[in-house]
């Protein structure tokens, strides 16, 4: 055995006694050859949601997979340590899921990315595609294949999150209806599993490691290289927001734009509680809705209106006139007279439109607050039951933040990936809705954010049962056997799979999927 390898094994060992003795904590930072280890860092112990607070006992930053892989392989070799690992990267975990209490998080933001672009044509590729490794974000990847004329398929609605993060939590977007999620472009992965083994898979190539991964929760490996699908980029895009009183003609109109893939790119609702309830207002469309403001001045402040987004760019309809195409597809629409809005921006600027709302928030000092959020996958059947349930829980006065409302289409979704979709009972469509809220601590105290996230739980419970049946996304469960029933049917591969890749339950503590056990003694 290599003498620097000895050293680093050794080294690890000394880090399992100090994690496993008495002392809950560790005083100083550490430093055992190449894995340095903190004792915390304030990124470690919240997350965007703001909800919970839990510490770990150290800190990893990475300089290579090999860092992680050493640590999860003596992890689960050791029989004495019940010591959790969580990786973070940069995304929206809401409810500590990215946390490790009193055990080791992984902050993947250290690892050193790389971004290399392949091209139609090379290695007699009929496609273009990126190698994505380390820490990389969707921004990164996003603005090194412009330069080449290309972009990913499908990307977040937030290019300011982590590559594997995304595509370990499902990675859904309003552009799901075309390529898919973006867990459905995915070529290949680089996975470091929970007993530490470094395994390079694809549909075809340990494959059930490969579609466990994606939507899985962070609970059977790391993803440490992504190979995405490419496709050309548009320079500029004709960015469409329409708007409307009645709601089942507002879904007919979205389930109209996601059934010809052939001219619209993107599609994406929302319901309109107040005017904060639009996001992107700031960059590309008034900022203010008279029309809203006069109806509720009247009287009528709890008029609910919905919006419907939709992009067209002229990759998508060669020769012929993109505003052409918007005017005919406006025709077969029914929103309200008078209230139809068509910008052209650039290609980079409406990918990149959410952070700069986040920039408007920022400003405002309601980004660094509380995110009580609840996200669901709906199917078609009970989208119209979930709407009434909402806007019997909802106040338009008191909320704040974006309430998202769109379809996408099921077919599109691998059924062996472990993300959760809604039986789609009566055809393809099933309904991804976001409800979320920011929690602004002057208006809303730790009771009240309670109170919401009480909220949250009884809409969550009520919307799955079998009159609606909805699924969580990114759920917070409080117990395996609720776990259980979220997966339902799926729950037995899903155990296999843990038991396979993660027999321990070493990964991803913070969604008590799974409770922590000691390896067999020897």
């Amino acid at each position: 055995m290599e003498f620097p390898l000895l050293c680093t094994r050794v080294n690890a060992l000394i880090l399992l006694l100090t994690l496993c003795s008495p002392y809950k904590f560790i005083q100083s930072p550490m430093d055992f050859g190449p894995l340095n280890f903190l004792q915390t860092t304030n990124t470690a112990t919240l997350d965007f949601g703001r909800i919970l607070f839990n510490s770990p006992s150290a800190v990893l930053r990475p300089q290579s997979p090999r860092d992680i892989s050493l640590l999860l392989s003596f992890l689960s070799a050791s029989s004495f340590s019940k010591v959790t690992v969580a990786a973070r990267g940069a995304g929206h975990s809401i409810h500590g899921q990215a946390q490790a209490p009193d055990g080791i998080v992984i902050e993947m933001a250290f690892l050193p990315s790389n971004i290399v672009i392949h091209e139609k044509g090379e290695e007699e590729a009929g496609f273009s595609y990126a190698d994505v490794s380390g820490g990389a974000l969707w921004i990164e990847l996003l603005e090194e294949s412009l330069k080449y004329g290309l972009a990913p398929r499908s990307w977040t609605d937030y290019l300011h999150l982590s590559i594997g993060g995304t595509l370990s939590n499902g990675g859904i977007s309003g552009q799901t209806f075309k390529y898919g999620p973006q867990i459905s472009n995915v070529l290949q992965l680089e996975v470091i599993t929970g007993k530490g083994e470094v395994v390079t898979c694809s549909p075809n190539k340990s494959s059930d490691l490969f579609y466990a991964v994606l939507g899985g929760l962070g609970q059977f490996g790391i993803i440490t290289r992504a190979r995405i699908l490419l496709q050309e980029a548009p320079l500029k895009v004709r960015w469409v927001r329409a708007f409307y009183e009645d709601f089942n003609t507002f879904i007919s109109d979205q389930e109209l734009l996601v059934s010809m893939p052939d001219l619209v790119d993107y599609v994406e609702g929302f319901i309109v509680l107040n005017e904060q309830s639009l996001h992107s207002s700031s960059i590309a469309f008034p900022a203010h809705l008279d029309f809203i403001h006069k109806l509720q001045s009247k009287g009528s402040s709890s008029k609910v209106y919905y919006c419907i987004e939709f992009t067209v760019h002229e990759y998508q309809i060669m020769g012929t006139d993109v505003e052409q195409v918007v005017e005919e597809i406006s025709r077969l629409l029914s929103y309200l007279p008078s209230h139809f809005y068509s910008v052209e921006v650039s290609y980079f600027d409406f990918l990149n439109r959410v952070r700069m709302e986040e920039m408007s928030l920022r400003g405002r000092g309601l980004w660094d607050v509380p995110h009580p959020w609840l996200n669901m996958f709906v199917p078609k059947s009970g989208i119209k039951e979930f709407r009434n349930l909402l806007m019997e829980n909802i106040s338009p006065d008191d909320f704040e933040g974006p309430l998202l409302i769109y379809p996408l289409i099921r077919d599109k979704w691998d059924m062996n990936m472990s993300v959760v979709l809604p039986e789609a009972a009566g055809g393809q469509v099933v309904y991804v809705v976001g409800v979320l809220r920011s929690a602004n601590p002057a208006s809303c105290s730790t009771y009240c954010l309670h109170d919401l996230l009480h909220l949250h739980r009884r809409i969550a419970d009520a919307a799955s049962g079998p009159s609606i049946g909805a699924k969580q996304y990114l759920a917070h469960h409080t117990s395996t056997a609720h776990w259980k029933a979220h997966f339902g049917p799926h729950w037995d591969q899903f155990k296999a799979r843990k038991a396979r890749f993660d027999p321990l339950s070493i990964l991803a503590p913070g969604h008590g999927i799974f409770p922590r056990l000691y390896a067999p003694s020897h």
